[in-house]
């Protein structure tokens, strides 16, 4: 998720997150120091994580950060998350939250800066003990040594008096060469668990005297509940209680099917005065008006009106022009794991375990929905199965909390039904997209106007707690510019057209439409000025060093221009969140419009890289989420309810579908980027400009499967 949401809170100095717990008074508890390493009296090293763990591995790279800057022994290593406190904020965020692919590529230098502070003091001590400059000393497997008298102290026998002492503001960070973690393929610390099967979940939390609820929505977005006959529900075994909500009924028993047996018995009247009415072929006609007229101008960062429109006129004038309007439907996040949530609230204030990817402003949304102190709401983070965005709404939350508050201090657990995740989702914007490029005499692009249509993130997500930031552009709609093609005058504008359908932060955010949009536009450019396609963007990409130097490594790997007869190739580049990623994709087509895509090449320059193979899974994982969006995803709206309700009708891309990737991790020494997200957008034009190759026929509309086509 490129968008960002800015800050909520006063921004919080780097230098204060740094403050140690301090020690505990008894020796043998374990210890905090630098306040992200935990140390037990055994040895053994808990390091703390504020990312939250849906799949993507960000929780071992950290460790791998910490264990590094800390000299640690990997056997000794342990993970948890941290407490939801204003240390543990992500500093580029400043908040405690997982998008954007921000839990290293943020957090990296601040990470290191705290090993290496815990490894000095703990130096610090050693030397004291010794009676020698902490120059003298060194480190190995979370102990000191002193190598000309061959002492050695663990840290285990440091670290209280350690955390007593003030911590270094510029401590010597570990030299490269004596890296041991970071750039190795180390066992991820959360895979033991889901394997022997003792891992928790949202769906796995269990306490006593626990109760169950499933929920039944309005299908209309924007309807209430008008009344209900609890009667029904009641009389069935094991219910326990009819909770009314604004816009749904609830069903509380002991077991979860008899709640979801009971919730089908009851028939709610709902109130839809203020309902949507929109359909999806009404709403794309009225994206498709949008882009025809002069929306709400974007302003980048630093940027005048006056001098963006100066350069685009000038880069325009006189040059030959070509115009293409591309359109992507609504998309589901459609999570593995459905929405859950499981909250006990009482006099002492509320509880709650879930899967989230936002624990510090879901903390805040429950504690003023129940008008209670921030500090009397406590929130476990759970494993995710999982996220991609709809993680980041706090809703389900929201609704267990209100849930629990009427169950006399029993904790319940709310899991909604697939149906209910489908058609209750926090959607990928439907969107319009109208590029009108001007090309110089060879057909290079010189100018570029983007005008899109599509509703708005801010407007919905958090509850519409960032309506504001929506004004008079949202950037969510717009992510990053295609400026990196450098010598282009960019000019986009944005209108929000609202259909009463809640939209958030999908996998990739607006690359999904926008680089689609974007780099299908390039391929027909250099189609038509018969420049290769690589070329094109070479030349696009002229005296940047770094996406030259992917673009070469790709293409030599992938055998770019020498593919075996009947075969074709499709490519596509993009910028996303400090890291550069480009596909080949090799399909065939059949005379029955049946694809078959046998290879996928993707080369990725995220800087340095902590975990090589949990990059590739990272990277492998998008493509066929980016597959099965591209070909098969679809959402649609039917007087302001959704057609689709579970995998038979919302499908996704099969084992024996998924073709074979060869993910190409570029040797890099800068900051690290994202890796979890960054290869979604560009994998769509890759693919439809591969198709384009084998078939003549440029596609400007997704899904592939409403143009006939077949996987």
């Amino acid at each position: 998720m490129s968008a960002a949401p800015l800050h909520r809170r006063d921004f919080l100095k780097s230098g204060a997150l740094l403050i140690p717990l301090g020690a505990s008074a008894q020796a043998a508890a374990p210890t905090h120091v630098a306040h992200w390493v935990r140390i037990a009296a055994d040895g053994s090293v808990t390091l703390l994580s504020n990312t939250s763990e849906i799949g993507q591995g960000t929780g071992t790279a950290i460790a791998q950060i910490l264990a590094d800057e800390l000299d640690l022994d990997w056997s000794r290593v342990r993970i948890e998350m941290a407490p939801i406190e204003a240390r543990y904020f992500n500093p580029g965020r400043n908040e405690y939250a997982t998008y954007g692919s921000s839990g290293v590529g943020m957090q990296y230098d601040m990470l290191r800066k705290a090993g290496a502070q815990g490894r000095a003091v703990l130096m610090q001590v050693a030397a004291q003990r010794w009676g020698v400059a902490p120059e003298a000393c060194d480190t190995r497997d979370g102990a000191v040594l002193h190598a000309a008298s061959g002492r050695r102290l663990a840290y285990a026998e440091l670290v209280v008096q350690a955390a007593q002492l003030p911590l270094p503001e510029a401590p010597p960070l570990m030299p490269r060469e004596r890296l041991r973690y970071v750039g190795r393929n180390v066992p991820r610390l959360d895979l033991p668990a889901k394997t022997d099967g003792s891992a928790v979940f949202g769906i796995d939390v269990r306490l006593p005297g626990l109760l169950r609820a499933a929920i039944l929505q309005c299908p209309a977005f924007g309807g209430r509940l008008q009344a209900v006959d609890p009667a029904p529900a009641l009389a069935m075994r094991g219910v326990r209680k009819v909770v009314k909500l604004d816009d749904a009924v609830v069903v509380v028993a002991d077991t979860w099917w008899r709640a979801r047996t009971a919730l089908a018995m009851l028939k709610p009247r709902w109130d839809l005065r203020k309902a949507s009415r929109h359909s999806s072929a009404g709403h794309a006609a009225a994206l498709r008006r949008a882009v025809g007229k002069d929306g709400p101008l974007h302003l980048p960062p630093n940027s005048s009106a006056k001098d963006l429109l100066a350069r685009h006129a000038k880069a325009a004038a006189g040059r030959a022009s070509l115009q293409r309007v591309y359109t992507v439907p609504f998309l589901a996040h459609a999570t593995m794991e459905p929405m859950n949530a499981t909250a006990r609230v009482d006099a002492r204030g509320a509880e709650l375990w879930l899967p989230t990817q936002t624990q510090s402003f879901t903390r805040e949304a429950v504690a003023q929905a129940l008008a209670l102190k921030l500090e009397q709401v406590t929130l476990h983070t759970t494993l995710a199965g999982g996220g991609f965005g709809r993680r980041m709404e706090f809703d389900f939350a929201l609704q267990a909390a209100r849930i629990a508050a009427q169950c006399d201090g029993a904790p319940v657990q709310l899991i909604w039904s697939r149906e209910e995740d489908m058609r209750h989702d926090y959607y990928r914007p439907a969107a319009a997209v109208k590029l009108t490029a001007s090309t110089d005499a060879t057909g290079l692009l010189t100018a570029l106007r983007t005008d899109m249509a599509c509703e708005s993130l801010f407007h919905y997500t958090g509850e519409g707690a960032l309506r504001d930031l929506a004004k008079p552009v949202d950037p969510s709609a717009v992510g990053e510019l295609p400026d990196y093609y450098r010598g282009v005058a960019l000019r986009t504008h944005v209108t929000t057209v609202d259909a009463g359908v809640p939209v958030g932060f999908w996998r990739s955010v607006a690359a999904s439409q926008n680089v689609f949009a974007y780099e299908c536009l390039i391929d027909e450019l250099a189609s038509r000025a018969r420049i290769d396609a690589f070329d094109y963007r070479r030349r696009l990409l002229a005296g940047d060093a770094r996406p030259l130097a992917l673009l070469d490594v790709l293409a030599e790997r992938s055998g770019w221009g020498r593919s075996q007869p009947g075969r074709h190739h499709g490519m596509a580049f993009s910028k996303a969140n400090g890291s550069t990623v480009a596909h080949v994709v090799e399909v065939s087509v059949d005379a029955g419009r049946r694809v078959t895509i046998h290879q996928v090449w993707t080369a990725i320059d995220c800087g340095v890289v902590i975990n090589p193979a949990n990059v590739r899974a990272q990277v492998e994982g998008s493509i066929v989420f980016a597959l099965s969006a591209a070909f098969l995803g679809q959402i649609t709206l039917k007087q302001g309810a959704v057609e689709q309700s579970n995998f038979s009708d919302y499908p996704l891309v099969t084992m024996a579908q998924t073709p074979p990737c060869e993910v190409i991790l570029m040797d890099s020494t800068e900051k690290p980027g994202g890796a979890g997200e960054e290869a979604v957008g560009g994998f769509a034009p890759a693919l439809v400009n591969a198709i384009a190759a084998a078939t003549g026929r440029r596609l400007y509309a997704l899904p592939l499967a409403g143009h006939g086509y077949r996987l």
